[in-house]
């Protein structure tokens, strides 16, 4: 606001008496008539018929702070403070800040119309009130700001009647160019007044949602508690004291509210509090706000008993762009279907509530023909639209629940000017305070339209209301407390209420449905997407034995994939689409066929394994694998041109699958191995390889056969002559001792000794055994096949 002059501080309060002010004025006239009369004659425009125009009136900004009471009745004192700053390049002079009260506002399109007003209107803004408190600033510098407060009893503001008034707060002074009293800026709020309770109440239902945007990756450690990998930790943020959602939490507590919650977030914050994990680059680390998750739990859990709690479909799916863009994609509306059967296990696990599922809520209330099928496609038979859309052409505000279409959907038809009046920033205090004086003057208009017939009205704010409009909207709630022309009633019972006969009960056509919500839709490549990684979840879950393992996590972030929170974000929309597809393509590739070299088979008969890998941390089964020979007239199996044989393989291990072959043909057979499942659908990527067939023929036997008969003969031959060589030296050696013996004994006769023992045998080696036969199966060896692999018989 600037600089802020000092001064001002000093001429805070409730300012002069009318009988001090009528007297200042007198003396101002006294003095300053001499010096009129000695200026020179020129052509001046007199301050009495100076129109005021918009760019005067807007010379300074004049900002309301504050307003109390908000709401005032009888012998309260209200009290208005702010600041006033001069945005003009003159220094201002003699300035007074003026309470003006307008008269009461009729209907609820003029309060409409007043808010949009600017600079000041001398045919419609009153004049300041003569018996009001002033606050004079003597001095005020291009740039500078003053504050101001300003305090006046009820009594004196002329408040005749129950209603609506305007209530503005004005500066008037001079500049160094324009020395004539004129006012240089206006800022005007409203003042619902209503001392005594009326005798119908209009029954308000305000929802409280609580709704973030998608956090949690498809992604999950490998423990047993399968510990969920996000995205970020940026919901932290929000949880922690003084964050987003603390705020919603802390603020609605204590506020007649019907809470609107997405299961996807008490599920992330679930998760969070029962520990997890951050993706940081190539690693997953653990997260470090587990306490922050467990305490916002508890506080929500205690806030939301006594209430009524409605829960969206899982992720709060964007039903406008299903309806627009993905209805004629196979399989989307099964998307929805399985995000509302997620929604009341997910609240009542965490909550320990029962809630309301039968509501759907499109962006901003927006309907058309097509939203509305989406919408009660899966079970919703309520839809909360908005009067932007569902227009009433009536005088008055009808009750927000009606029939809509053929009758078999109920509207609940939220009002637009309530709904929207806390959006845009509420971080400047002005803009907060203007909008909550104008809120409760919107609802005060409504119960007076038709003070005889109580009405049911619905509020459906933003989805994602900053921390300031939260507590912007719990202000107005607690303006509201005194339910003197309000009561608050939940959701439900707003859609049970019993319809006006003359509210609109036809669904608006889908050109006018607004572009502005069109252009922001999800694309249609989404929900081809989404098909895309459901498909190849649904053949990936039939081989595995534990499929939850990768069913629940992955069809969760399938459902987050098509959630409102993705709109105006389409890259990182389309990347967190391919990081799912991508990890569960990584999963199933985990079961894979190891790639084979190719085999040389020398014979009629063979058997060739096949090695099929499971890196999974779950076993694998229901799978077969199909070994094809693209040659049938050389290399069959089982006379047949394929064959299959089942798989079913342990976390962790491979499996060797044996397939039998006949070889009828020699050359190069193409062989393809493929995984399926039981129902035949190709799993994974077909393995190639070739084997080569080298069949011995007939003629080759005979002449093995002939090759064999002389290799008998020779030995036979070979056999005769080394024996008849043993025996013609058998009978030499037999001569030689014949010869010897009589020589010993010539010489035993000359000597008279005895013979002695004959030398002891020594025994050779056992002939060795031959070795086991080489088996006809492969290793069991995850490794692929060597180079020239043999495959023997």
């Amino acid at each position: 606001m600037g600089e802020r002059v000092g001064e001002a501080a000093d001429i805070q309060g409730t300012g002069p008496s009318p009988a001090r002010r009528w007297l200042r004025r007198t003396i101002t006239v006294a003095v300053g008539a001499p010096l009129l009369a000695g200026l020179l004659q020129a052509p001046t425009v007199a301050p009495a018929a100076a129109a005021e125009d918009g760019t005067v009136s807007k010379t300074v900004d004049v900002s309301l702070d504050t307003l109390s009471p908000s709401a005032p009745v009888e012998g309260d004192t209200v009290t208005v403070s702010g600041t006033v700053t001069n945005r003009g390049k003159k220094t201002i002079t003699d300035a007074t800040v003026d309470l003006r009260v307008g008269p009461m506002m009729t209907s609820r399109s003029e309060i409409d119309q007043v808010s949009g007003r600017t600079g000041y209107r001398n045919d419609s803004d009153p004049a300041p009130l003569d018996e009001a408190p002033s606050v004079e600033i003597p001095r005020l510098g291009a740039g500078l700001s003053a504050d101001f407060s300003l305090s006046i009893p009820v009594s004196d503001l002329g408040l005749d009647e129950s209603g609506v008034y305007q209530l503005g707060v004005s500066l008037t002074g001079q500049t160094s160019d324009q020395r004539y009293d004129r006012v240089l800026g206006i800022e005007r709020t409203f003042l619902p007044y209503q001392p005594e309770a009326t005798e119908k109440k209009t029954q308000l239902t305000y929802l409280w949602p609580l709704i973030s945007s998608s956090h949690v990756s498809a992604e999950t450690a490998t423990d047993d508690q399968q510990t969920p990998v996000f995205e970020d930790d940026a919901l932290a943020a929000e949880l922690r004291p003084g964050g987003r959602l603390e705020q919603m939490v802390s603020l609605g507590k204590d506020l007649p509210v019907t809470w609107v919650i997405d299961p996807d977030l008490l599920a992330t914050v679930d998760a969070m509090a029962n520990g997890y994990r951050v993706k940081d680059g190539t690693v997953h680390v653990p997260g470090k706000n587990k306490a922050v998750a467990e305490q916002w739990l508890n506080a929500l859990e205690t806030a939301v008993q006594g209430h009524k709690v409605v829960a969206l479909p899982f992720a709060d799916p964007d039903l406008a762009s299903l309806a627009h863009r993905g209805k004629d994609v196979p399989g989307s509306l099964g998307h929805l279907q399985s995000a509302t059967s997620l929604a009341a296990t997910t609240v009542e696990t965490v909550l320990h509530v029962q809630p309301s599922t039968d509501f759907a809520w499109p962006v901003e209330g927006a309907v058309d023909p097509s939203i509305v099928a989406v919408a009660t496609s899966a079970g919703a038979n309520k839809v909360i639209a908005r009067s932007d859309s569902v227009r009433d052409d009536l005088s008055y505000t009808p009750t927000a629940a009606r029939p809509l279409g053929n009758g078999s959907t109920t509207a609940v038809v939220s009002d637009e000017l309530l709904s929207t009046a806390f959006e845009g920033d509420m971080v400047r205090t002005e803009n907060s305070t203007l909008a909550v004086q104008e809120f409760l003057a919107q609802s005060l208009a409504i119960t007076l339209e038709q003070p005889e017939q109580q009405r049911s009205v619905v509020v459906a704010p933003q989805r994602v209301p900053s921390v300031s409009q939260a507590q912007t909207m719990a202000t107005a709630l607690r303006g509201l407390s005194a339910r003197r022309w309000t009561t608050p009633i939940d959701l439900p019972a707003a859609a049970a209420a019993k319809p006006d006969p003359d509210a609109s009960t036809t669904v608006p056509s889908g050109s006018r449905y607004p572009k502005q919500l069109r252009d922001r839709e999800l694309t249609v490549q989404t929900f081809r997407d989404m098909k895309t990684t459901r498909d190849e979840l649904d053949d990936f879950k039939v081989v595995l034995t534990v499929p939850d393992r990768v069913v629940v996590p992955v069809g969760n972030a399938i459902n987050r994939e098509m959630s409102t929170s993705w709109r105006g974000q389409a890259r990182a929309a389309a990347v967190y689409r391919n990081d799912v597809l991508q990890y569960l393509q990584d999963l199933s590739e985990g079961i894979q066929l190891v790639d084979k070299s190719d085999l040389t088979l020398s014979g009629r008969s063979a058997t060739i394994p096949v090695t099929v890998q499971n890196q999974l941390l779950q076993g694998v089964d229901d799978l077969v694998l199909r070994l094809t020979s693209s040659n049938k007239s050389r290399l069959e199996l089982n006379g047949e041109r394929y064959a299959e044989l089942p798989v079913k393989i342990n976390a962790g291990h491979s499996q060797s699958v044996k397939f039998p072959v006949s070889a009828n043909v020699n050359g190069q057979v193409p062989m393809t191995a493929q995984l399926y499942t039981v129902d035949g659908t190709p799993y994974g990527q077909p393995m190639t390889f070739n084997v080569k067939v080298s069949e011995i023929t007939a003629t080759v036997m005979l002449v093995i056969a002939g090759g064999v008969l002389l290799l008998v003969l020779a030995g036979v031959r070979m056999y005769s002559q080394r024996k008849r060589v043993a025996a013609r030296k058998a009978e030499t050696e037999a001569e030689g001792a014949e010869e010897s013996g009589a020589e010993a004994a010539q010489a035993e006769a000359s000597t008279g000794t005895e013979p002695g023992p004959a030398p002891e045998d020594v025994e050779g080696d056992e002939p060795e055994q031959p070795s086991d036969p080489t088996p006809d199966t492969g290793s069991e060896s995850g490794d692929p096949s060597g180079p020239g692999e043999k495959v023997d018989r």
